[in-house]
This record gives C-alpha cells, structure tokens and sequence, in this order.
C-alpha cells in the first residue's frame, strides 16, 4: 500500500487531522477501534447533493425526471467506484490480509464505500465548497462526455459489446448459488466468455449481481488488453 500522502495530492486536498483520513481508508476488516463506516454514511449525502446540484447546473433544460435517472447513474455503487478508480483509491485502503487475497482492492462494494468515507472526510474538514469543487474535477475527468445515454449504459451492455469487438462473441451469466432466506437472498453470478469464468460477483438480485459481474469482467479485460 502506497503513502497516503499521494491520494491527497491526487485530490488535491491535504488534511489537517491525519486521523480524518486515516479512519477514511480503514475498512471494518482491517480490525482497528474505528474504521469509515460512519464516515461513508456522511459522504454518502453529500455526494448525493453535490452530484444532484452538478446535473441541475449543467443541464439546464433537462427536467427533473431525465435529472433523477442522471443521477441515480452516478450516485451507486457502480459510479462510485469509478470516481474511486480515476485516483487509484483501491492502492490506498488499509485491508486484512484475508480481504487483500480476496482481491478487496477492486471490489465495486469496496472502493465505493472508501470514496464515499473519503468525501464525508474532506466535508467534515473543509466544508462543502471544497467537497464539491473535488467531486466536479472527478466527474467531469470520468464523464467527458456526460449525456443520458452515455451514463444509463450499462456494464452488461458495455461488456457485450467489448467482447463481441475482441472476441467475436457475447458472454453468457450462470447462476452459481442463491442462499439465505426469500426476503434477503443473495445471489452469485459468473461472467462466463469462451467456457472460462471471468468474473463473479453477488448481488441482492440475480440482475445486481450480473451488472457487479460485468463490471469487474470489463476492468479485467480493459486491463488485459493494456
């Protein structure tokens, strides 16, 4: 794991209280006193606000219905864990080493609950301004072309079409497990391309759980083709 010293520089913030972004980066399994659950709670509103106050000031004409969608395609799991990737977050988390074998430093669920921990950080430090003046440079860097279409794409769709271009074929999701009882299921899903497991991922849904999937099966071979 890396200085956290250079994640401020990437955001452009250095904290005051080192502690702030210590507790920020530390997961709940890494087994301290704290850990950023609480401040993932934080982070979690205010990049609610920031992102909703973002779309209504950059798309003046849209209405509050294609507004809503634009933001629920960023504020998630999935959206998160993008901003999280374009500051190489994942190098910086402090994990147990039973989440590091796990691959804890990629997982979607991961990254986007330190970089909501990490915003909620910078917020109760600095303030609002500052948060949002972070979060706009982020998303504007990771959207360049910010539309309705571009953001309601999905990771599913993305992947297919990946796969189709690299490979001349579409990947195919199984079911791998579904435990617990029907009011909280979870379910297992693999990205199966050519025969061989790519990737897999749970979910509440079957539907969740295929979009996690394809979500890291697309990171994988994005950076296999590098």
């Amino acid at each position: 794991m890396r200085d956290y010293k250079q994640l401020e520089s990437r955001l452009g913030y250095e904290f005051g209280n080192k502690q702030l972004i210590i507790e920020a980066l530390t997961h709940k399994s890494y087994k301290k006193p704290y850990n950023n659950e609480r401040l993932e709670f934080l982070g979690d509103a205010v990049l609610d606000l920031i992102v909703g106050e973002f779309l209504f000031k950059e798309f003046p004409d849209k209405d509050e219905g294609v507004l809503s969608k634009m933001r629920a395609s960023i504020v998630n799991e999935g959206g998160f864990a993008l901003l999280a990737r374009k500051i190489g977050l994942g190098d910086y988390i402090f994990l147990s080493m039973a989440e590091e074998n796990n691959d804890g430093r990629n997982k979607p669920s991961l990254l986007s609950n330190a970089f909501e921990a990490v915003i909620g950080a910078v917020y109760l430090e600095a303030g609002l301004e500052i948060s949002r003046d972070i979060v706009e440079k982020l998303l504007k860097e990771s959207y360049p072309k910010m539309d309705l279409d571009t953001l309601c794409k999905d990771y599913k769709t993305a992947l297919q079409e990946l796969t189709q271009a690299t490979h001349g074929m579409t990947p195919d999701y199984n079911l791998l497990s579904s435990i617990g009882p029907d009011h909280k299921k979870e379910f297992e899903m693999a990205v199966v391309l050519n025969g061989e497991v790519i990737a897999k991922a749970k979910g509440r849904s079957k539907k969740q759980a295929q979009q996690k999937a394809a979500e890291i099966a697309l990171q994988k071979l994005k950076k296999e083709s590098k």
